[in-house]
C-alpha cells in the first residue's frame, strides 16, 4: 500500500506589518502583508503577494501571485483571484511568461465568491458577491454580474 506524501500549511518568507491577525490553517508564503491586517482560516496568498494596511481577507480566499490589494480593502469569503487566462489554450503550468498581475486599488471591498482576473481596480469600487471581473474597472461604483458591470454610484 502506498503511502501519500503530505504537506501541512504554513506560513513561510513572508513580511508582516505590525498588529496582524491571522486564523490558522492558512498558506502565506513570499508575499507582504501591511500593517493591521485580518486573515481567516483556510486562505491561501502566494509569492509576490502585496497585501496593504488595514486590508481583511476573509475564509476560503485564493490570492494567487502578482496580486497587489491596496489599504482598507475588504476580501469576503471564498473570493478567487485568477492570474493564468489559458491564452495558449490550456493552462501556462510553469511559464510564468503568460501570468497576468492584478492590482486592486484602496478602498475595494469584493463580495463572497466573486471572480478577479487579471485587471485593474481603481480606488472607491464594491463588487457584489458571486461577481465576476473581467475588465479594469476605471470608475468608482458598486459591480455587479457576469461580467461584472457598473450598477451605480456609490
Amino acid at each position: 500500500m502506498n503511502k501519500p506524501e503530505i504537506f501541512s500549511s504554513q506560513i513561510i518568507n513572508t513580511e508582516f506589518g505590525e498588529n496582524v491577525k491571522i486564523v490558522q490553517p492558512v498558506n502565506i508564503y513570499g508575499a507582504i502583508i501591511g500593517d493591521s491586517c485580518f486573515i481567516g482560516p483556510f486562505v491561501e496568498i502566494q509569492k509576490n503577494v502585496k497585501i496593504g494596511n488595514e486590508t481583511k481577507i476573509q475564509s476560503h480566499s485564493f490570492i494567487c501571485e502578482l496580486v497587489t490589494i491596496g489599504n482598507n480593502c475588504f476580501i469576503a469569503h471564498g473570493v478567487m483571484f485568477i492570474n493564468d487566462l489559458f491564452a495558449k489554450g490550456g493552462a501556462a503550468g510553469g511559464d510564468k511568461k503568460l501570468w497576468k498581475e492584478t492590482s486592486i486599488g484602496n478602498n475595494v471591498s469584493i463580495g463572497s465568491n466573486a471572480t478577479i482576473l487579471p485587471v485593474i481596480i481603481c480606488d472607491n469600487v464594491v463588487i457584489a458577491a458571486g461577481s465576476v471581473v473581467t475588465k479594469n474597472i476605471i470608475e468608482p461604483g458598486i459591480y455587479i454580474g457576469n461580467p461584472a458591470r457598473k450598477h451605480r454610484n456609490i
